[in-house]
């Protein structure tokens, strides 16, 4: 049950490290360029959590305008926060929040924030990217080798709905990483093609997506999760299903606001 209000959301968020027809660099400043209509500033998802039958936990992720600029470049606000509900706080109480301040256009991290309580295991973690000189500053006089364009837990997110599912290929496969814990994560991600499917929230049109996951701690195979997120311009993951090592979770998608795109429900 650890990391419940949030593990299901930021462990598929990826950052692809293949060369993109989206991606193009700055020479100049040698930052790139992303382009696409994804999301905007105002934009609200929230989600239920569901372990087994129950309704375990909701997670809210938001992207907020900051006058904060890094080497003048302009940058989104994106906040994330996850809970338990119900019953579940006398078991396992979470209250997390995750904030990640991101280049508007490169589509990357320049500073991460995480407050962890969880079950009263805390984690507070001030990360510093400078993206320009490959490296992460932990706040606490460490700096971390990583290639440039590493997301954190919660750009990843974002930047994964930016990557072109629609022209992608049934087994096609993608790169992954991330920085978690001063560590680079690598993983991949399988695209195994369209599916219409039914949550309490009617029918959606998605791309079907499957995480190769770290087995062991939570998963006991690499390909225990699956994720669908709607097949428009916004690539919202819709629903969440993973088996773990003690039962089955579920992330679904209950309500939305402030979209950059009409959404892919029938």
């Amino acid at each position: 049950m650890k990391k419940l209000a949030f593990i299901l959301l930021v462990t598929f968020a990826f950052q692809s490290s293949f060369a993109s027809a989206q991606v193009t660099a700055t020479k100049a400043k040698k930052f790139r360029t992303v382009k696409h209509k994804a999301y905007k500033a105002g934009e609200k998802l929230r989600y239920r959590l569901h372990y087994g039958v129950i309704d375990a936990g909701e997670a809210i992720l938001e992207v907020k305008k900051t006058d904060k600029t890094v080497q003048g470049r302009q940058l989104l606000h994106m906040v994330g926060k996850g809970r338990t509900l119900g019953s579940f706080n006398w078991f396992f109480k979470v209250r997390d929040r995750y904030e990640t301040y991101m280049d508007q256009e490169g589509v990357f991290p320049w500073m991460f924030v995480r407050r962890v309580d969880e079950g009263g295991f805390k984690i507070n973690q001030d990360y510093v990217f400078k993206q320009d000189e490959e490296k992460v500053d932990n706040g606490e006089g460490k700096k971390i080798d990583a290639p440039f364009g590493i997301q954190d837990m919660l750009s990843s997110f974002y930047y994964a709905r930016t990557l072109d599912f629609a022209n992608a290929k049934v087994g096609q496969k993608f790169d992954v990483e991330m920085f978690i814990d001063e560590e680079i994560y690598p993983f991949k991600i399988k695209f195994l093609g369209k599916e219409r499917i039914k949550t309490r929230k009617g029918k959606f049109d998605t791309y079907k997506i499957r995480p190769i996951v770290q087995k062991g701690r939570i998963w006991e195979k690499e390909e225990d999760m699956t994720v669908w997120i709607t097949a428009d311009k916004n690539q919202i993951p819709v629903q969440i299903k993973s088996k773990i090592l003690v039962g089955s979770i579920k992330a679904t998608l209950v309500g939305w606001e402030g979209l950059a795109n009409p959404i892919s429900k029938i």
